[in-house]
């Protein structure tokens, strides 16, 4: 407990956005080294342990390594070096515990059912670097057969693991749009083309995207977050820029809510006369956990220590793209304490790091309960 304090503090000290993780990746390099591995960089910061226990298949473990541009407001002894950057979304407890594991693994004399294969992956903020891991092959290479990977979650309470078979994490997009009108004196309306007045429509619209073209049993989020146009107050606004973000859980209703916004456009385009450029590209798919591994890693959890949840979150995960190309199962585990329960992307998130060893018992339990097949 000792060391994986050490470790996630250590870490939590040195945050750094995505593919920039240098000091974060020489670090864990370096311990790996230590206990004897031979890691291998994989997409430029990112590294990979492969165990070989003498077998044709392998189990892979991922942690996630990138931090936030966040100014850290934490007043602790291990606060973040590197101003305007921190580890806000616990990705330096992932490290840790799956560093415990690597750990763990030296210490256990009996041979594990499959070889295992360690993922440090840079990047899951953006631009998703699980999808640039999955493309290089190296975990086909070592025949993977399912991934696991956990995230921290400050809504949960400390201890607690927290799953569900089946949709976890939605797939999401960035909505980008800009309306394009015609400047005039606000004396003068007629004179131009009002892209505020098309703005507020939009709004308008997409609600309905939600509320009048989705199924009320499929959930969806159309969120706008941000608008910004105008010169003047006395000014007809020639252009107004959008952003937001598209949620939902399967593929087939991203594209059809794709296919009705550009619908919503066009009309608009038609009644005022301006232009829309837009785009919305998906960024990571939905989080959707197999069945079977699903029931097999439950079995491993007491009770008195597991939730199993109802509905799926509406955060997204760039682990979806392993499980596209692999079975898998994320899950999370909870840290929400008395002391400890800043929402995650805030100054002041932290944890209590008693709870890392969960997970690394955890996947202990899921390395050596499984026969190869």
């Amino acid at each position: 407990m000792d060391q994986l304090r050490k470790w996630r503090q250590d870490l939590h000290q040195i945050p750094e956005i995505g593919l920039q993780e240098y000091k974060t990746s020489a670090y864990i390099k370096q311990e790996l080294i230590k206990m004897g591995y031979e890691p291998e960089e994989v997409v430029g910061t990112g590294l990979i342990v492969h165990i070989d226990y003498g077998h044709t298949k392998s189990l892979a473990f991922r942690s996630d390594m990138d931090a936030l541009m966040i100014t850290e407001a934490n007043d602790v002894s291990y606060v973040s070096l590197h101003t305007g950057c921190m580890h806000a979304c616990g990705h330096d407890g992932h490290m840790s515990a799956l560093l415990g594991f690597a750990k763990r693994l030296t210490e256990i004399n009996v041979p594990c059912p499959y070889n295992i294969v360690l993922v440090f992956q840079p990047a899951e903020e953006s631009p998703g670097a699980a999808r640039l891991i999955v493309e290089t092959g190296i975990l086909q290479k070592y025949n993977v057969q399912a991934v696991y990977g956990m995230h921290l979650m400050p809504f949960i309470d400390e201890g607690k693991i927290a799953c569900k078979s089946g949709p976890l994490m939605a797939m999401c997009g960035e909505l980008d749009v800009k309306i394009e009108g015609k400047a005039s004196h606000a004396g003068l309306p007629h004179e131009g083309i009002d892209s505020i007045t098309i703005a507020g429509q939009l709004l308008q619209q997409y609600s309905t995207v939600v509320s009048r073209m989705t199924s009320p049993f499929s959930p969806v989020v159309l969120h706008v977050g941000t608008i910004q146009g105008g010169s003047a107050r006395n000014a007809v606004a020639s252009q107004v820029t959008m952003s937001g973000t598209v949620r939902c859980y399967s593929e087939q209703q991203y594209q059809d809510i794709y296919k009705q916004i550009d619908n919503i456009n066009k009309g608009m385009e038609l009644a005022y006369g301006c232009t829309i450029t837009w785009t919305c590209p998906a960024l990571y798919p939905p989080v959707i956990n197999d069945a079977r591994l699903y029931d097999e890693f439950k079995s491993h959890i007491d009770e008195n220590h597991y939730i199993e949840l109802d509905e799926a979150l509406m955060l997204a995960e760039d682990f979806s793209f392993y499980q596209t190309a692999f079975k898998g199962v994320f899950f999370y585990l909870g840290t929400k304490s008395e002391q400890f329960h800043s929402g995650l992307h805030t100054e002041t998130f932290n944890f209590n790091e008693d709870v890392l060893m969960k997970a690394v018992d955890l996947y202990e339990k899921i390395a050596f309960s499984q026969k190869e097949g």
